[in-house]
């Protein structure tokens, strides 16, 4: 178990924007930074990152907390995977303590796979250098590709002896779990009961998640034999899904960013031999038809992809199925198509470093160049293939889910085809229409139209505001006011000090709230800060907190100045805020106690209780009072 200390130490070093920003890519918003969540698909930035209080918060999946939060939200890590991950990151040397057998047991399946597939992965790197085989076989075959041993070193490439249980007997000499093992999908049951390794004589490629951890293998042939698939790979496991991983992202992600542009390739090889040639922002799909997941995944680093495919039929056909998937996402695509016959792994090879990068820079071009020369070459002088040709056009342009860009890609279209802008215009308009029409069906399909009931009929919804909801709205400010400016000074108290005292016969209703709100009334010492609350919270007060730290909206500082207008910052008006909030949550109570009442009233009512009946009556007029009074301060008509 990991020592307190280094948990603490972890802590003390770990820097919010640097961890989000190997998953994210951040654009710097006033003091603070925001992107698209990564957490959901949209289109406008809600995902904010506030370093001087060393939180994210994303407001499209409520999702907030610290950067130990953010790893066990967004890659699945376990609460001490995520401080052994920022531990590595940050050079903070591990110190555990001794385990009950308790504590044993709790050690999550997900941590033992993740233990196990590394183990694995360094077995197959010592075969390749420290065996014969390896050597003669794994290690002349990457270098025959070109491949030098730091390229060899950084993908961590590996051989699987030609046995069958070289690997399983080693594993078990260890004391790993033949059950987790299997289900690692490092070992195969066979009927009889027995097993065998997965991967036997075959040259190893480890697949990584975004943070460096392997979570599968993909395992090369390197003999003839026909009755052998060239690749095999690692079935799907509780860490391993193929769909949401992208080969070379750990590799590459900084250079994406740093680039602004990411690669897409096919293959392992692509990959390494794009890295060997120098060109480093590029991931493959492995040799899987890509995915809404693995765009999504691009779409953290980068708006822009440069899909590269092999100058063949097969090629070609792969290149037109990506690209309206990820136009859909609302990146922008450019495609190279290398001539016939060759790959990125081979082309690159072929020409060398300096010719290969002059290539992807002069031969790239934008999808409708790509489609309309390819369609042109097709249809020839037929005038049907070729109104069919421009049809798949308009249709690919439809995807997009910019306007202002497809207008401009119709523009391209009309120039590049010499064909009427308001001819292609009504053919993407017919094809939006027709859409349009569709998914609106499909919703009617999912959503049955269901009966409606009597009682909905009888009885017409209130237009009444729910005191409860409204009570809540109050008690949040005053907690964001806390959080926020506790020690800021008014006019004759500090703002702690002055809603504390003020509120002081206020309950909470909330349950985060109420617990944030009972730590400030009870400090034992000095008041707690939204950094306490992020350590020590519970989950929904974690929650609870980034968001109320995190301010969404800024206004430019150029406003003012723009409109000629002035507008106060928060802190200015602080004294108005907190007088303001402390009326209306006094208010929304006593509406509130008001609707409790009135329930209270009707049930004496009903059960002929005269004598309960005046005191209810009595102390709803009280309350009448006190509301009327509270409404005319904040300037509020309530009915009498």
């Amino acid at each position: 178990m990991i020592s307190r200390d280094t948990i603490e130490e972890v802590k003390s070093r770990m820097d919010i924007v640097d961890v989000v920003s190997d998953y994210v890519s951040l654009k710097k918003s006033g003091q603070n930074y925001k992107a698209l969540s990564p957490f959901s698909n949209e289109k406008t930035p809600s995902f904010f990152v506030v370093p001087s209080k060393g939180i994210f918060k994303d407001f499209s999946s409520g999702k907030g907390g610290d950067s130990i939060t953010f790893l066990m939200e967004h890659e699945g890590m376990a609460y001490l995977e995520a401080i052994r991950h920022l531990a590595k990151k940050y050079g903070v040397e591990i110190r555990e303590e001794a385990m009950t057998a308790e504590e044993t047991m709790a050690q999550t399946e997900r941590e033992s796979l993740f233990i196990l597939m590394n183990f694995a992965k360094d077995f197959f790197v010592s075969k390749l250098y420290e065996t014969e085989e390896g050597q003669a076989i794994g290690l002349s075959y990457f270098r025959e590709r070109g491949f030098t041993d730091a390229t060899i070193r950084k993908f961590e490439l590996g051989y699987a002896l030609n046995g069958w249980d070289h690997l399983q007997k080693e594993m078990i000499h260890q004391g790993y779990n033949p059950v987790l093992m299997e289900k690692a999908g490092l070992v195969v049951k066979k009927d009889d009961g027995g097993s065998y390794d997965r991967f036997r004589g075959r040259v190893i490629f480890p697949v990584h998640n975004i943070s460096g951890k392997v979570l599968a293998f993909g395992a090369r042939i390197l003999g003839t034999d026909k009755n052998q698939p060239k690749y095999i790979n690692s079935p799907e496991t509780e860490i391993y899904r193929k769909s949401n991983v992208l080969y070379g992202l750990f590799q590459g992600k900084n250079a994406i960013r740093n680039a602004d542009n990411c690669y897409l390739v096919e293959g392992y090889t692509d990959v390494i031999s794009l890295h060997q040639a120098g060109v480093e922002n590029v991931v493959a799909s492995s040799g899987t038809a890509l995915t809404d997941e693995q765009v999504r995944l691009i779409k953290r680093y980068t708006e822009n992809v440069t899909v590269l495919f092999d100058g063949d039929a097969a090629g070609i056909k792969a290149a037109l199925r990506g690209i309206d998937m990820i136009l859909r996402s609302g990146l922008n695509v450019r495609v190279l198509l290398f001539p016939d016959g060759e790959d990125p792994d081979s082309y690159s090879r072929k020409v060398g470093t300096s010719e290969f990068q002059q290539f992807l820079k002069d031969r790239v071009q934008d999808f409708v160049s790509f489609k309309s020369n390819l369609y042109a070459t097709e249809a020839g002088s037929d005038p049907i293939r070729k109104a069919e040709s421009i049809k798949e056009i308009v249709a690919t342009i439809s995807v997009i889910p910019d306007p202002v860009k497809r207008s401009v890609y119709i523009q391209e279209t009309a120039q590049q085809l010499k064909i009427s802008e308001a001819v292609l215009l009504t053919e993407l308009n017919k094809i939006l229409i027709h859409d349009r029409r569709k998914k609106q069906q499909e919703k009617l399909r999912e959503q049955p139209e269901q009966p409606i009931p009597a009682e909905a009929i009888e009885e017409p919804v209130s237009t009444r505001v729910d005191p409860q909801s409204m009570v809540f709205y109050q008690e949040r400010e005053t907690i964001r006011l806390l959080l926020n400016y506790a020690d800021q000074q008014l006019r004759e108290q500090n703002m702690a000090d002055f809603l504390l005292q003020e509120l002081e016969d206020v309950e909470f209703t909330h349950d985060a709230l109420r617990e944030i709100y009972h730590h400030f009334r009870n400090p034992g010492g000095a008041l707690p800060t939204s950094d306490f609350f992020i350590r020590q919270g519970s989950e929904a007060v974690k929650r609870m907190v980034t968001e109320l730290v995190t301010n969404r909206y800024d206004i430019s500082q150029h406003w003012g100045d723009k409109y000629k207008i002035y507008i106060p910052k928060e802190k200015e008006v602080l004294d108005q805020l907190a007088l303001t909030n402390v009326i209306r949550l006094k208010f929304r109570v006593v509406q509130k106690m008001m609707d409790e009442n009135l329930l209270r009233i009707r049930k004496a009512e009903s059960e002929r209780q005269y004598e309960e009946l005046d005191n209810l009556l009595i102390s709803q007029e009280g309350l009448k009072r006190a509301e009327r009074e509270l409404a005319g301060v904040l300037g509020i008509v309530v009915a009498r």
